[in-house]
């Protein structure tokens, strides 16, 4: 089923348009020699291609059954140098450059799917009004600012029967499954620990300095509304722009202990089950950064945060009563309590590939997924569950006390002020 054609003020006024099957390519709007058929095509377009979203724009050009036709960007500077790149792939000069993604949403009736790596704050909202508008999204953690942000991207996936996937790629890395099949199989015993890395540039979650104001540029070089989005308005200051490293640090604008939370966690999440399950209870490290928190889940398994503990980035630790393994950026292979386990990484990545039909690639997951109808790896429920407790840790240092959660209901047990922090007060006109 094709979208119809829709203008900037009916998308605004109506934006809930369901599709339930990707479309027929026409063959217009095919890139110059490859052999893909028509119908094989995902039609794409690509929304905040700066920084993170160009090198998954990169990669998806060198797809034979992607065709990137749109890009839009609230930055003058990345709206050219991403339309150059879809250019240069297509051989011609016919990618449309837009600075307002809501125009993108409303007038291209030609595409299937979306990639989506804006900042923070603008993840969720801009994740459900695409899905809202009947496409299929990719889009870059974190996935919320919020739980009820969270329960709204799981709402519109649902709804409109869209394909989601949030940008945790470790979770598709041949090195963080082989540690993660090891927890679930077994082979590490009975599993008691888990441990994630944080972010060292987050040490306040509350930090909300506010820069000194400077020029406004001009709304066709850069919209700073548009880029401010559902946050409360600040006036302009250019080292705003300077990436997640830049804007990541201010709560307003970046998710907190989910700077690196959103890869992590989920990963000692996923190393319990493949649903990823939320921990329940959350004892308040005396600190308002997280290092040392402890989290438990369910089961009794302890969830331990911390700055240090691995020789990269993102580092995961899983210990069992009978061994450990930990992994993180840099690392070759994981490192194990015995070089035993080392042998079996074949055997587990192999099995894991073929028990799943998942490639060790986490945009070629979401293309499948977005040809077959299946979920990813990183649906919507898993990023909500996973993002849950970042949001939940995050509410425990704000509020400096223990917390309890109930994730059946998701909400705090008997705890109304930090029941008040599940959402966020939106700046007009991007509404709740």
């Amino acid at each position: 089923m094709k979208r119809s054609k829709m203008t900037r003020r009916k998308f605004l006024a109506n934006s809930a348009v369901a599709i339930s099957a990707p479309m027929v390519v026409p063959s217009s709007v095919l890139g110059k020699g490859d052999s893909t058929a028509p119908s094989e095509r995902i039609v794409m377009g690509g929304i905040a291609i700066g920084g993170r979203g160009r090198g998954d724009l990169g990669w998806l050009l060198r797809q034979k059954d992607v065709q990137f036709v749109t890009v839009c960007d609230v930055q003058k500077r990345n709206r050219l140098n991403a339309k150059g790149m879809v250019d240069r792939t297509n051989g011609n000069k016919d990618c449309v450059a837009y600075r307002d993604f809501r125009e993108l949403l409303a007038e291209r009736t030609d595409l299937d799917a979306v990639l989506m790596a804006p900042g923070d704050r603008w993840h969720a909202p801009m994740s459900v009004l695409a899905m809202q508008a009947g496409l299929d999204v990719y889009s870059e953690k974190p996935g919320s600012m919020t739980v009820a942000e969270g329960q709204a991207v799981v709402r519109a996936a649902n709804r409109y029967a869209r394909v989601f996937q949030t940008g945790t790629q470790r979770m598709s890395e041949a090195k963080f499954v082989f540690a993660t099949e090891l927890a679930r199989k077994g082979f590490l015993g009975k599993l008691h620990t888990v441990r994630a890395h944080l972010w060292p540039r987050v040490k306040d979650v509350t930090y909300n300095k506010r820069l000194a104001p400077q020029p406004e540029p001009p709304k066709e070089e850069v919209d700073w509304d548009l880029w401010l989005g559902p946050v409360p308005w600040r006036p302009y200051n250019k080292s705003y722009l300077g990436g997640c490293g830049a804007w990541g640090i201010y709560s307003d604008f970046g998710a907190g202990v989910a700077g690196w939370g959103s890869h992590t966690f989920v990963q000692c999440q996923a190393a319990l089950a493949p649903e990823c399950p939320t921990p329940v209870k959350y004892v308040y490290p005396g600190n308002s950064s997280g290092d040392g928190m402890a989290v438990t889940f369910a089961n009794g398994v302890k969830l331990i945060l911390s700055f240090g503990g691995w020789r990269g980035s993102c580092g995961v630790k899983f210990e069992g009563s009978e061994g450990w393994t930990s992994v993180a950026d840099g690392y070759a292979r994981p490192d194990v309590s015995s070089p035993a386990l080392l042998g079996e990484s074949d055997r587990l990545t192999q099995n894991y590939a073929a028990e799943n039909k998942r490639p060790f690639n986490h945009l070629r997951d979401f293309l499948d997924c977005v040809k077959t109808r299946r979920s990813p790896v990183a649906d919507a429920g898993v990023m909500h569950r996973s993002m849950t407790t970042n949001h939940v840790i995050n509410a425990c240092l704000k509020l400096k006390r223990d917390l309890e959660w109930d994730p059946v209901k998701e909400e705090f047990v008997n705890d109304e002020e930090a029941n008040r922090l599940l959402s966020r007060a939106y700046r007009a006109p991007w509404l709740a």
